[in-house]
């Protein structure tokens, strides 16, 4: 065999060798989801209606789509996390509340965002507008701040003896809850609460000040800690108003806000719409369209409290 001919056939061999490896390497990677929420745990209901609506937008984690899932047990936790994502150069971040928002914005402007959030994306510089988000976020606005006047409203008809109430982890909205509390004749109480000590803290502290209600914001570290709050309010025997129906599902007093089901499938598609090669730019945040107000009758009845017909009537729900 000629030396042109050996050189020939080990470049053949080396070809056929390699093919396969760079065949591989021009296979796309899959996508990576960085879902980025504060809790402790995977519960409540967001994430199984957030991949419901991934599904339905063609996405299914593990088949065709990765997920990195950062849970921060507090605030403080959020930045590092945030820019830990951006560092894994996710192809885009979920933000399930206003604090994850604010930090997954200030970690990056190129990297695209879908939040889902109560407050206003606006307000936050967030977007820039509803209907014209520019930029790299885009979301689900669930306006539970703007529901405050109803759920305060509410609860004065349900505990009319109540004249504080207590909201825990509701700095930011504390100007929007005073004014509501304040149309309704009611002091507010605004209460640390972003661990689980701190909760355990926060319903002691309403027991010695004799507040007599307490508003439970939508925060997702609360959804994750429900049962915690929930077994505290039955302890304590503090009337509760919160705003995610879970929380009455297992034994809390009242809900009134957003069906989470509903906003959490339209991030889930959101999100899929921008591995389909969408811009948040070009989508405009969403507002929900259905709320719900659910009543735990049994709950009502342990803690004393007769529940008005009038908001018997409206109730979407009424747990026995």
């Amino acid at each position: 065999m000629s030396s042109i001919k050996r050189r020939d056939l080990i470049t053949l061999i080396g070809g056929a060798a390699a093919w396969p490896f760079a065949a591989r390497a021009q296979q796309p990677l899959m996508p990576v989801i960085g879902y980025l929420v504060t809790g402790s745990t995977r519960g409540g209901m967001t994430l199984p209606s957030f991949q419901q609506g991934l599904s339905e937008a063609g996405f299914v984690e593990g088949k065709n789509v990765a997920i990195e899932y950062r849970f921060a047990e507090d605030y403080g936790q959020m930045p590092a996390m945030a820019a830990d994502l951006v560092r894994r150069q996710v192809a885009v971040i979920f933000a399930g509340s206003t604090p994850a928002a604010l930090a997954a914005k200030a970690a990056t402007t190129t990297i695209p965002i879908v939040f889902m959030i109560g407050d206003d994306p606006v307000k936050f510089g967030l977007v820039a507008s509803l209907n014209r988000p520019g930029g790299n976020a885009t979301g689900i606005n669930g306006v539970a701040i703007a529901l405050e006047g109803k759920r305060m409203g509410t609860l004065r008809e349900l505990v009319p003896t109540a004249a504080t109430v207590a909201a825990p982890n509701a700095e930011k909205q504390s100007n929007d809850l005073q004014q509501a509390a304040q149309v309704v004749d009611r002091r507010l109480q605004v209460l640390s609460a972003s661990n689980e000590r701190e909760i355990d803290a926060a319903f002691k502290s309403i027991m010695q000040q004799r507040i007599g209600a307490l508003a439970v914001t939508g925060d997702t570290f609360f959804a994750t800690r429900r049962h915690q709050i929930v077994a505290l309010a039955a302890h304590y025997a503090v009337p509760a108003m919160y705003q995610r129906r879970d929380f009455t599902e297992i034994g809390g007093l009242i809900s009134y806000g957003t069906d989470f089901r509903q906003t959490g499938r339209q991030s889930g598609s959101y999100v899929g719409r921008i591995l389909k090669g969408e811009k948040p730019s070009d989508l405009p945040v969403m507002q929900p369209t259905k709320f719900e107000l659910v009543i735990n009758l049994k709950t009502a009845k342990a803690l004393g409290l007769t529940v008005p017909d009038k908001l018997l009537a409206l109730a979407d729900e009424v747990i026995e």
